[in-house]
Order: C-alpha cells, then structure tokens, then sequence
C-alpha cells in the first residue's frame, strides 16, 4: 500500500487526519521514500503538514479553503499529542449559534506546556494553555470524523471575559457573551461554580449579566455565590498600569471602559 491509497482508505472511513508513525506503520515504507510521497501529496494540495509529523488531508469538497473544519481533525490530533484539550473561544462559541464575531482562527484551550501557534496552508490555530483543567463543562459533540470536546456555553462566556486582552478587548467579545447568555441553562451554572476559581472573571461576568439583562436565575446564583466569598473590587477591562478605583455595584466592578455591543 502507498500513501495515496492509504489516504484514501482513511477518507472512506471518515478520518481526515494521520501522523507520519501511522502512515509509515501502515504502508511499511521507509522515511525516506514516504516523505517523497507526501511532499509530492503537499504539491497537489491533497494534503497539508499541520505541525512537524502531522498531516491534514485536504478532499475536495474543502480544496477551495485549502484547510479543514477543526473538528473534523482535533479529537485525532490531541489523541496523538497526548493531551487534554477543547475548542474554546469564538471556535466554540459558533457551536451554540454566538457567531457575531466570525473568526477565521481557530482557538484551542489545552494543558501546559505551551504549544505554538499553527499559522500556514490554510490553517490558523491559536492554543490557549491554563493551569486549572475544567472539572465539568465540557462537552463533546458530534462531527463527521467522530466526537470532539468544546467548552459549554458558561465555560465559553467565562474564558472570553477571562483572556479578552488577548482577544482584541472586551468590546470585540461583548456581543458573543450576549449571545451565549441565552444558551446557559440551570445546570451549565451551577456546575460551573463547584470548580471555578477566578472570582475576577466571576465579577465581570455577573456586571455584565446584569447590565445586558439575563435571566435573573443565572445573576442570581453568580451574586449568591459571591457573597459567600470575600471578593475585591477589579477592573471591568484589566490593565496591567492601574488598579481599581471607586464601584458602586454589588459586583465591585469599576467600569474603566465604555461598552459597546452589537446588539
């Protein structure tokens, strides 16, 4: 078997993605001879080298994009990284229709260490690391290539307020917050608060509930919440140069910004 008819028996059964050790395993080439194949693969654009041993394959239906939906490949890729991982961000705010702000980057949320940005061949991917894994919201959904993890709505809303200086500030991502409001339901909430441990971003989300007018269930249990905790005053957008000044909101947020959203 060479690596053209190998790739053409992953597509038959919905895989859209191999690793240079799975391909070389397969069609028992050596390196030399495989890498020849695929580089003349690469060529005709029937398949992209993603990272270093790792390989996209391109059918035609995506040949125009010169890429692939992420979630037709993310579940395979982090199966072969050895990692926790989940589409976060916009990526996974389009999931729950929050889709205002459509990015063409995808945006990946994994374990540390710190992978580099994915930027050539069509694919533009940005991996977010953080030290406290989710316990809960995270979800899996369905793709034609199988199931791949995406954080809940709440989970989604909590990470856009919490790296929004990393996302073109907090008015690019106002508008996806408001719509991913309408997705949180009962149990995303409550399940969210048994683990989270940033009070900050807790703050700012509970402010901008109340000022966009959620459910009062949803502020409800943010405030209640709170209240059990002792919790400081904090910038709505953070600053590195400067601290909080005077609030005047239960959330102890001082709003150093002026919000504007699309809705």
């Amino acid at each position: 078997m060479n690596a053209k008819e190998y790739i053409k028996y992953l597509l038959s059964v919905e895989s859209y993605s191999f690793s240079l050790e799975e391909i070389s395993k397969s069609t028992k080439k050596n390196d030399v001879s495989l890498k020849f194949e695929l580089a003349r693969l690469i060529k005709k654009k029937e398949i992209v080298n993603l990272r270093k041993g790792y390989y996209l394959i391109i059918p035609p239906r995506y040949s125009g994009m010169g890429n692939l939906p992420v979630e037709l490949y993310v579940d395979k890729l982090f199966d072969y990284l050895k990692r926790k991982y989940y589409l976060g961000l916009f990526s996974a705010a389009k999931f729950y229709g929050a889709g205002h702000q459509q990015s063409q980057r995808d945006y990946i949320i994994t374990e540390k260490p710190k992978l580099n940005t994915v930027k050539k061949n069509g694919a533009d991917i940005k991996f977010f690391t953080i030290a406290n894994w989710p316990e809960n919201n995270i979800v899996s959904k369905k793709s034609d290539a199988g199931t791949f993890k995406v954080s809940s709505p709440v989970l989604t809303a909590l990470d856009l307020i919490h790296h929004q200086n990393k996302l073109g500030g907090m008015n690019r991502i106002l508008t996806v917050v408001e719509e991913l409001a309408e997705e949180i339901d009962a149990k995303d909430l409550p399940e969210l608060l048994k683990w989270y441990p940033y009070k900050s971003t807790l703050q700012r989300f509970g402010f901008l509930m109340e000022k966009i007018g959620a459910e009062k269930t949803l502020i409800n249990l943010v405030r209640n919440h709170l209240a059990r905790e002792k919790y400081f005053p904090v910038l709505l957008s953070p600053k590195a140069d400067r601290k909080a000044g005077a609030v005047d909101n239960i959330w102890k947020v001082d709003v150093n910004i002026k919000l504007e959203s699309d809705l």
